[in-house]
């Protein structure tokens, strides 16, 4: 069965400020960082959006409405938080579209329209920018927190919510690599939006218990035999053969060790780093033939273990204000975990 394990914390020697988090949409506001902004002319109309309380495929769906436009065909390239303000950019197959004055709806409307050449993708973002306020958490904690993270470097963990109540999306994702014959496995099978959130979810659960072994082995800033390691710059990534050598770069926040996210076409690490890779695969149940079930789903890739984060506190009446920037991929729960330690904030393995 899957249930909540507590993850490791890199600041577990500090108090931790407590606190209480999104009392209001509007203490937890997300502006996505485009990769590109876009350029002013083509056959798609771009158009940022504001959401409060609202989750981005409920605008997607009432935005293609209006817009007389297939829901499929809208570009996106991720997904917000419901119970926050968020800012994103959405791409619309519209050759000629309305005055956006006139689009909007409940908890959502247009702040700035323009045209690019091609849709939107997913990933087309280089992350996202954080505010948000902490009531009744002690400012001075937290300072001690952002200060040991910015010298430590954040666990790229995966926050709770990619898992679903209970665990359940990555209980459903082994099921479907296993061959589970379940209806409920079968379902999710033949349901393009669940197949790809259940094994998503997997390979993010498998990831978080490679790196809280890290973590708690001591390894969470140390290269090993056989890592592979990942240029925090580029995304390019290169297998360890002198620890030594790549020591120096991993503590300048150049390179970090990769975990696996978990796929058939994805290259193993080797030597210890592959030793333990495999056993959190086998102790899971599923095989490295198994994976081939998950098709172009699970063909795998490797994810950072470490990533610098610069958290900026300001006090705000009743509490603080952390502000920062995170790239794709990463939450923004992970690191309020490491400064309030609030249970109900920290990612969890789901295990």
């Amino acid at each position: 069965m899957t249930g909540a394990t507590r993850l490791p914390l890199v600041t577990a020697d500090l108090p931790g400020s407590g606190g209480t988090l999104k009392q209001s949409p509007e203490d937890f506001r997300v502006d996505e960082i485009p990769a590109y902004a876009p350029s002013g002319e083509g056959p798609h109309l771009y158009l940022q959006i504001q959401k409060r309380g609202r989750t981005t495929r409920d605008v997607v769906r009432e935005a293609a409405r209006l817009l007389g436009v297939q829901e499929r065909d809208v570009g996106v390239a991720g997904l917000k938080d419901r119970h926050a303000v968020t800012v994103q950019w959405l791409s619309f197959p519209v050759v000629k579209g309305p005055d956006p004055a006139s689009l909007g709806g409940e908890g959502w409307r247009v702040i700035a329209a323009s045209r690019h050449g091609n849709k939107l993708r997913t990933g087309h973002s280089r992350g996202n920018r954080f505010a948000i306020v902490v009531r009744g958490g002690d400012l001075g904690a937290a300072r001690a927190a952002a200060d040991a993270l910015a010298v430590r470097g954040l666990p790229n963990f995966f926050g709770s919510q990619r898992f679903g109540a209970d665990g359940k999306n990555a209980d459903l994702g082994r099921a479907i690599l296993r061959g589970a014959g379940d209806p409920e496995a079968r379902r999710a099978s033949r349901d393009r939006f669940l197949r790809r959130l259940a094994l998503s979810a997997w390979q993010s659960l498998l990831f978080n218990r490679w790196l809280a072994e890290r973590m708690r082995d001591g390894l969470l800033a140390r290269a090993i035999p056989g890592d592979a390691m990942k240029k925090l710059d580029s995304g390019g990534v290169f297998a360890c053969e002198d620890p030594a050598a790549d020591q120096p770069r991993v503590e300048r926040f150049e390179i970090s060790p990769a975990g696996p996210m978990f796929g058939h076409a994805l290259r193993p690490a080797g030597g210890e780093a592959g030793e333990r890779e495999a056993r959190i695969l086998a102790a899971d149940g599923v095989s490295v033939a198994d994976l081939a079930r998950g098709g172009g789903e699970t063909e795998g890739t490797r994810r950072a273990a470490r990533i610098p984060v610069s958290v900026e506190l300001e006090e705000v009446p009743g509490g603080y204000r952390a502000s920062f920037d995170l790239p794709r991929g990463s939450y923004a729960t992970v690191v309020m975990g490491e400064l309030t330690r609030s249970d109900a904030d920290l990612g969890e393995t789901g295990e």
